[in-house]
């Protein structure tokens, strides 16, 4: 009797743990997302100030994402020699530290030096808002919890560009800096409730994490400058860290990782559903500028409601996970991608009402989506393939989210405003947007007779295999 008590005590204190963790993990999140976003909307201001060109000022941003793409893959794998509260402890103050170097900054070279130790630590967080559900919570639970994550990335997306506009016309561009600091309300927190794990001692492949680095950090650049000889480079690197993880005694990223045939397949339909996906936060924008000359405040307030639905209902997302398994999820979160894709083709120059209404089904199915893949492509690994994994998914899904900004933003300047596929639009200039918006539905419908055919058929073959043992 003792006994059961004492368990019921132990499990208790551990629920109580876990939920305090979620919670500090989602106020993270939405901090290190805001900072990810927020500066896109002062670098005009940057530049009259300083003198300095749009591409020059481009960098405040671009130089944060390429080091916060490879951080979040170096953080994962270094969760296989760190324990998780050293890294998190790591990362936030090194957050800080770029922060209080921004606000001090009195030249441009400040400001991006400030920007990229900004990214250093802040790429701990989006690593181990992967790591931490699948190492800390039981099966049962991992999809409630990466719900719960979701809904930080929900409301940081839609907070991020209504504070930085209310900061920078309120007070100064400069404050923004301040918002991280934020972030080190959540290290006790952190130190409580994450435990001293014992982790057994790896030789680290440093080249091999540079190589990675820099041919990542290359094909970045490439996308995002649109320069082929970056492209070369960063293939011309990656097939370098490619040698090096085959003969390397203990190589960077276990070449058994990319052998597991499931993961891989995972990793590729989640960079194409999560490019679609991230497609949302960049054409909505667009779309409200240049059809209906919306102003920035007023771009945030219609994506706030989809944002906050978003938030509410991300839990849920996790539950039917739980409950009903990834393959329900995904075809919930398709469905619902698919149709707010196609219904946002429809009202494509309509009313503004008409958008940020259709706009909730589409940001509630990527939610969603992200949902069900990361639990996915969590659970084709091994224990010990859990750090360097979900740390890959993170920086592919940077990686897919750059490549879907940069080839949206080409066909968007193309114009294509003669040739429309959805006839019912009349008004010239939403054209391009409507065939946008059509071509993502039918990617998204692809793909996930692609996820069916392979992860699908797979569960119901093991269902089949079971009940013939019985």
């Amino acid at each position: 009797m003792k006994d059961t008590e004492s368990l019921e005590i132990q499990d208790t204190s551990s629920t109580g743990k876990e939920t305090v963790l979620l919670r500090v993990l989602v106020f993270t999140l939405i901090i290190s997302v805001m900072n990810g976003m927020m500066f896109n909307v002062v670098l005009p201001v940057i530049g009259d100030q300083f003198e300095r060109s749009a591409s020059e000022t481009s960098w405040i941003v671009t130089g944060y994402l390429i080091v916060y793409a490879v951080g979040t893959v170096t953080y994962g794998k270094l969760t296989d020699r760190y324990s998780i509260k050293h890294l998190i402890t790591f990362g936030l103050l090194l957050l800080a530290a770029g922060s209080a170097m921004g606000i001090l900054s009195t030249s441009f070279f400040m400001i991006i030096l400030a920007r990229l130790i900004q990214a250093a630590g802040a790429a701990v967080i989006p690593a181990l808002a992967m790591i931490i559900p699948v190492r800390y919570f039981p099966p049962n639970k991992r999809g409630q919890a990466l719900g719960t994550s979701a809904i930080g990335i929900a409301l940081g997306s839609a907070l991020g560009p209504i504070v930085a506009g209310f900061v920078s016309s309120a007070l100064n561009w400069k404050f923004l800096f301040a918002i991280p600091l934020l972030s080190l309300l959540t290290l006790p927190f952190y130190r409580k409730c994450l435990n001293d794990e014992k982790r057994v001692y790896e030789k680290m492949d440093y080249l091999g994490g540079i190589l990675l680095a820099v041919s990542i950090g290359a094909i970045l650049l490439a996308l995002t400058q649109m320069n082929l000889w970056y492209l070369l480079l960063g293939f011309v690197v990656l097939a370098l860290f490619i040698l090096r993880i085959l003969h390397a005694a203990s190589p960077f990223v276990q070449p058994a990782v990319f052998c597991n045939r499931s993961y891989t397949w995972g990793m590729i339909i989640s960079f194409v559903l999560v490019a679609c996906g991230f497609s949302i936060p960049f054409i909505i924008p667009q779309l409200l500028t240049h059809v209906y000359d919306a102003y920035p405040a007023l771009t945030g307030l219609i994506m706030l409601p989809s944002a906050l639905i978003a938030a509410l209902l991300g839990r849920r997302g996790g539950k039917l996970a739980d409950e009903k398994g990834n393959v329900y999820l995904i075809y919930t979160a398709s469905t619902m991608l698919a149709i707010g894709f196609i219904c946002l083709s429809f009202v494509a120059g309509v009313s503004l009402f008409f958008v940020s209404s259709c706009l909730v089904l589409a940001v509630l199915g990527q939610s969603y989506m992200q949902i069900a893949l990361s639990n996915t492509i969590a659970q084709t690994l091994s224990k010990e393939q859990v750090g360097i994994g979900m740390g890959l998914l993170s920086m592919f899904n940077f990686i897919a989210a750059s490549v879907s900004t940069t080839v949206l933003g080409k066909v968007i300047d193309g114009g294509a405003q003669q040739m429309h596929f959805n006839p019912f639009i009349s008004l010239s200039s939403a054209f391009v947007y409507s065939n946008l918006f059509i071509v993502l539905a039918l990617l998204v419908v692809v793909m996930t007779f692609v996820y069916r055919w392979h992860f699908d058929r797979k569960s119901q073959g093991q269902m089949n295999e079971s009940s013939t043992l019985f």
